[in-house]
């Protein structure tokens, strides 16, 4: 895959992405963000296994998000099955030196709607920690609807916290 999102571009994960993915994600302060399947630190072995994982998908789910010829962070989606069939989790992350630029809002338009038309969804939903402000504004900006705050409903780092939930129809999505 190459989807253009102006200001970055979503593609394939590739070997000769280790150094980047490793840098950007082996930060505590991205890994405090996210579901400890990203672990912390995050080594070089956990990096190889990743690109290996997303590399060999089918269909491919999950890609990196380039910016200035250097994977930067990752988004994918997590299809659902059963009553849920025709729904995927979407979740992404963004190496710290380049938050507040826009690219997640960018990444997250362009994945979204190549989503909807690639599997034929008719909803995407996530999940964020309630005090993630600059996540739940990227999924804002999209179009996505907070649908509720499940109270204490995570534990990261030992702390018991808050998760806000947003949903998406393919008529809510914000291309611009």
């Amino acid at each position: 895959m190459h989807l253009s999102a102006g200001s970055c571009i979503i593609r394939d994960w590739h070997e000769n992405d280790l150094a980047s993915l490793v840098r950007h994600a082996n930060n505590r302060k991205v890994w405090l963000q996210l579901r400890n399947q990203l672990p912390h630190p995050y080594t070089e072995t956990d990096g190889r296994a990743w690109i290996a994982y997303a590399s060999s998908e089918d269909p491919a789910t999950n890609f990196a998000i380039e910016y200035q010829n250097e994977a930067v962070g990752s988004i994918g989606l997590t299809m659902q099955s059963d009553i849920e069939f025709g729904t995927a989790e979407v979740g992404y992350w963004l190496g710290e030196a380049v938050w507040g630029r826009g690219l997640g809002t960018a990444a997250l338009r362009a994945f979204a709607a190549w989503a909807f038309d690639e599997f034929t969804l008719r909803r995407l939903f996530a999940g964020v920690m309630f005090h993630n402000h600059a996540s739940r504004r990227v999924l804002e900006k999209t179009g996505f609807v907070l649908e509720g705050i499940h109270r204490q409903h995570v534990i990261k780092a030992g702390i018991v916290q808050d998760q806000a939930y947003y949903g998406l129809l393919p008529e809510d999505l914000k291309l611009s």
